[in-house]
């Protein structure tokens, strides 16, 4: 069978679930198509699960109340074991990233990480994954055979299609899972609310650079234009590195890796290590004052001239 894993928050499927069952969906293979649910009241993850596969595992634990990447390499790794699946499926999130590996070596697997493309021929598993600060398109390849009879695999996110949903549920069946001891204890939690589409999830970004000029520019701005066409807000590394924006929504080789249907590079001069985290959107809009800037040699539209001129000019149009 291909094992899925599901990612999820705030009691809803994540995007990369709908994206990771459409890949196995076209890679197809023996067995069922099967859905894992890891966390602790997840009934409505479950439900919503239960209309992508063929059938949907829970183990829903107070142990997993939050994530923890040996618990939940542990209990993938169980779970592939006994229900024999050939392939695993995880997100290419941060946390996916992180315990990916663990499953892999508990299972003494191949790892294929951030496939963008994958296909099934004979006992051979082809992927296609970005390298070289995703300027260069790589073909791997897992052999599955009798001493390594799984390959795990970690999706990019916004590789592929999002699946659609049935209208008859799968079943869905309770799982026992033996557990280690948890090592680290989360004893108190810092986070930040913060009632935008996540980045992940978004199909417009609105990204700034250092160009903007200051953090209270950044607001009235990036934030600004976002609020109008109800898009995410991005930054790069030297935004963050400077304090202006949190580190949750830093774009590039060191923060994420997104692909929206859009995306407003705004005061963005264009180094490679942003690139790399953005050069697969499908239409780029770049606005720089300096038209030699790199970014205008990947953006589909540009505006040459002031961030600090144009973008109101933009929002009050748009507001009108």
């Amino acid at each position: 069978m291909i094992l899925i894993v599901v990612e999820h928050s705030n009691g809803k499927l994540g995007k990369s679930t709908y994206e990771m069952t459409q890949a196995a969906r076209d890679l197809g293979g023996e067995g069922p198509l099967t859905l894992l649910v890891l966390g602790s009241n997840v009934a409505p993850v479950a439900a919503q699960a239960a209309l992508l596969a063929d059938q949907v595992l829970v183990a829903d634990l107070p142990a997993l109340d939050h994530y923890d990447p040996e618990l939940w390499a542990h209990a993938v790794a169980q779970i592939a074991t006994e229900g024999e699946a050939h392939t695993i499926l995880i997100g290419g999130s941060r946390s996916g990233r992180e315990y990916s590996p663990r499953v892999a070596v508990k299972l003494d697997a191949p790892l294929i990480e951030d496939a963008i493309s994958l296909r099934r021929k004979d006992d051979t598993l082809e992927a296609e994954h970005y390298t070289f600060l995703a300027r260069v398109t790589e073909r791997v390849q897992a052999r599955v055979q009798a001493q390594a009879p799984r390959v795990v695999v970690t999706v990019k996110p916004g590789a592929f299609s999002t699946a659609k949903p049935g209208t008859e549920p799968a079943e869905q069946y309770d799982v026992e899972l033996t557990l280690p001891q948890r090592r680290v204890t989360v004893t108190a939690k810092n986070t930040v609310k913060n009632t935008r589409i996540s980045l992940e999830d978004a199909d417009l970004i609105v990204a700034g650079g250092r160009g903007v000029g200051s953090a209270e520019s950044f607001t009235q701005l990036i934030e600004g234009l976002a609020d109008q066409i109800g898009a995410a807000v991005g930054a790069t590394r030297a935004v963050v590195d400077t304090g202006w924006r949190p580190y949750a929504e830093q774009v590039g080789q060191t923060g994420k890796t997104v692909q929206p249907r859009v995306y407003f590079a705004v005061g963005i001069s264009g180094a490679v290590q942003h690139l790399s985290g953005m050069n697969k959107s499908k239409f780029i809009v770049a606005i720089n004052k300096d038209p030699e800037a790199p970014i205008f040699k990947i953006s589909d539209y540009g505006i040459v001239g002031d961030v600090k001129a144009i973008v109101p000019a933009i929002i009050d149009k748009l507001r009108r």
